[in-house]
């Protein structure tokens, strides 16, 4: 059974991301195929190849930085840092920024990699865009009583 190929949902692949204990290349790839926009990118062919060797060598932390750099090119590593058996992983949009005006993603795991592709998934669902139209959706429920008044003041 595939480790992550039913859900689709990114804020439910955190949560799987939170439980696994090492990284795999079916993983990564699993990841790749969920959350990923631009990879392989057309424009940009040597990120890709280099993603694709970090990944054939097992260098994970590597390939999840390289997908931050690919993917989300305007959010950057703000922190990285071991604590009692735990990495924790922020990315931020403006690293300059002090740390408490930020609004920094966050994640920690026991495995550095994990950490910063939780970190990355996290704010891979922060970026995405929402599909909505342009125009504002009319409820196709109207009342048949409902009828539309006009309240200006012509006086």
């Amino acid at each position: 059974m595939p480790l992550l190929s039913e859900h689709h949902d990114s804020g439910e692949l955190g949560d799987r991301l939170r439980d696994v204990h090492t990284v795999t290349a079916k993983l990564i790839a699993e990841i790749i195929d969920e959350t990923c926009r631009r990879f392989p990118s057309v424009g940009q062919t040597e990120k890709t190849a280099r993603i694709e060797r970090l990944i054939e060598s097992e260098a994970w932390a590597d390939a999840a930085l390289a997908l931050i750099d690919l993917e989300l090119p305007q959010w950057q590593v703000r922190r990285i840092a071991y604590d009692e058996g735990e990495w924790y992983c922020a990315l931020s949009r403006e690293r300059e920024l002090p740390d408490w005006l930020d609004r920094s993603i966050e994640a920690r795991h026991a495995d550095l990699p994990l950490a910063i592709l939780s970190a990355f998934v996290d704010a891979q669902r922060i970026s995405t865009p929402r599909s909505r139209t342009s125009v504002p959706i009319v409820p196709r429920d109207a009342n048949a009583l409902y009828e539309p008044v006009c309240c200006d003041n012509f006086a």
